[in-house]
């Protein structure tokens, strides 16, 4: 995955954040929306930080890449499970929830390894 295309993945978690932030306080107050739009949003700005660390060198850009595409679907799975649940009354599918939660603490892990790792290679 390129650098680009996890930018424009992070601008369209965050442009979804927004919405069901918006839906959570409007549409559906209480149902969980508020929790998903945040996990989009805050992880979009980890994205765009991670593929610029990535792009410049900062971090290892193949282990930093992976790492920010684990973020990307560690969080759409979590938030898309919450989402649905609140909108649908259904699951994505058995887990998602939690399997999307262990994807994101391995890619934060995998985030701090690659830093570390550049670290010991200056």
């Amino acid at each position: 995955m390129s650098v680009s295309a996890l930018i424009i993945l992070a601008g369209l978690m965050g442009a979804v954040g927004v919405a069901l932030t918006a839906a959570s306080a409007h549409a559906a107050p209480g149902a969980g929306l508020d929790s998903a739009g945040y996990m989009l949003l805050f992880h979009a700005a980890a994205i765009v930080g991670a593929a610029v660390a990535a792009q410049q060198g900062i971090i290892l850009r193949r282990m930093g890449v992976l790492s920010a595409a684990g973020l990307v679907v560690g969080a759409g799975l979590f938030a898309g499970d919450i989402a649905l649940r609140a909108l649908v009354g259904h699951r994505l599918f058995p887990m998602a929830a939690p399997t999307g939660g262990i994807i994101l603490i391995v890619s934060w892990l995998a985030l701090s390894a690659s830093a570390a790792v550049a670290i010991l290679r200056a």
